[in-house]
């Protein structure tokens, strides 16, 4: 049973469908783990047990019967605490939400659960979702699977750790700037940024809601195409035969390229090595469009994220950690016409990466340009802390800006992933390059 815990959810999908596991079984498994493991309480704000045995015991009863909902009903997986979940604490890692609880399930949970996957509980996160570190004094900070001396990666550290430490066999997070990204980066998984507006918000926890995105994080990309298929109610797609030979892919040198750290540029280095083995022609191009709209970035999300919580956040400050409290109030220093505007203006940006990128079946960049930085340097120096958080999100932050999707693969070194991305709702095409991909960086 232990060899469940390491095994991807689509694996454990075709196992309860061959009747070789049974949900109740393998959700005690997972119970069992999670409730022996000493990093626990960084990783899981509450674990979900009664709900969690209650949907794994109507799973078991639907495989005997041969009625199955899903290919993954059944597999137990966790989510981050910005989902709403009926009759259960959702607070989104911040005191100003603390023993808040929804009176129903995130539309995404609820389609989940009528895929008949099983609930193990909410993970930790940044607060209000607003860093790519993970790091959270508030409540908990996860640690990184490679080095728990470091962070997990934010603001989904809790569900990248929850999978990375065989205590959930996948992540639901949310990516507004990086935070499904960086965290599967990080700790060697897949992770999947959806197009804004595909999967519902309903029900989920804002930051910014015109970036704000739904995504799995995973062991696989199939794991990351079936469980698209299930937070949207869609048939998975086709992940058959996918292959490199004959596609053309871009390196994007302008911002993604600038400042790389070693160990990130010589994994991807060593990762475009193993994409042109498998036969995908590669070359390097200049979008000097994405610099700008870089510049663009701190008035569109800071001053949607101050709005969005203002009143509560300037009603007790005090409950919130010092380096989010600042990143929310950078949104008082921007006018309506500062934010109308610049939205025009990336709107426009948008158009030309798009036409600049068009005849390359994606777009290839290092997921993030630094390793998860240590927790205790973070704490102890506020220069350090803000300079790792604006390097950490730095990459995939370009695909939040862009509206792009973008998927996340583990390369042969630790902690360094490659990110794929392609035009918007184009998910189908990426996660058959990734699949491919995967193929290759094996």
């Amino acid at each position: 049973m232990q060899a469940w815990l390491t095994m991807t959810a689509a694996d454990l999908g075709r196992g309860i469908g061959r009747g070789e596991i049974d949900p109740v079984a393998l959700c005690r498994t997972y119970l069992d783990a999670i409730g022996a493991h000493p990093l626990r309480d960084r990783i899981y704000a509450r674990v979900t047990a009664d709900r969690a045995l209650a949907e794994a015991q109507a799973a078991s009863e639907r495989a005997a019967s041969g009625h199955r909902l899903s290919p993954l009903d059944g597999v137990p997986i966790s989510w981050k605490d910005l989902f709403d979940t009926a009759g259960i604490v959702t607070e989104a890692g911040t005191k100003l939400l603390e023993g808040r609880v929804p009176e129903r399930d995130a539309q995404v949970l609820s389609n989940a659960t009528a895929a008949g996957l099983v609930c193990l509980g909410k993970t930790h996160m940044s607060e209000l979702a607003f860093s790519g570190l993970g790091h959270n004094p508030s409540t908990a900070t996860p640690p990184c699977v490679n080095d728990e001396a470091a962070v997990a990666g934010g603001s989904s550290s809790g569900a990248a750790a929850s999978v990375a430490f065989n205590l959930a066999a996948a992540g639901i997070g949310s990516d507004t700037g990086g935070s499904v990204r960086v965290p599967s980066a990080w700790n060697d998984l897949v992770g999947l940024k959806t197009t804004s507006g595909r999967l519902s918000l309903e029900g989920v926890v804002p930051l910014a809601l015109r970036f704000d995105t739904v995504g799995p994080l995973c062991r696989s990309v199939e794991d990351a195409a079936l469980l698209l298929a299930t937070l949207e109610g869609r048939k998975a797609p086709d992940l058959r035969h996918a292959e490199l030979r004959g596609t053309r892919f871009a390196v994007l040198k302008t911002v993604a390229l600038d400042d790389v750290r070693d160990a990130p540029r010589a994994a991807f280095d060593t990762a475009l090595d193993d994409l042109r083995d498998a036969g995908a022609q590669i070359e390097e191009i200049e979008v000097p469009e994405v610099a700008e709209a870089m510049t663009l970035s701190t008035c569109l999300i800071t001053t949607e994220a101050y709005g969005l919580w203002r009143d509560m956040i300037e009603e007790s400050p005090d409950k919130m950690y010092s380096e989010i409290l600042m990143r929310f109030r950078l949104g008082k220093d921007f006018s309506g016409p500062d934010y109308v505007a610049n939205w025009a203006r990336l709107d426009a940006l948008r158009k030309v990466y798009l036409s600049k990128t068009a005849g390359f079946d994606a777009v290839l960049m290092p997921s993030a340009p630094i390793l998860p930085p240590e927790l205790k340097r973070l704490e102890e120096d506020h220069d350090f802390y803000l300079s790792e958080n604006l390097l950490a999100l730095r990459n995939t932050r370009i695909g939040n800006l862009m509206g792009l999707c973008g998927l996340t693969l583990p390369t042969h070194t630790p902690s360094c992933g490659l990110t794929v991305v392609c035009p918007p709702d184009m998910e189908e095409k990426l996660l058959r390059l990734g699949a491919a991909a995967e193929e290759a960086l094996r």
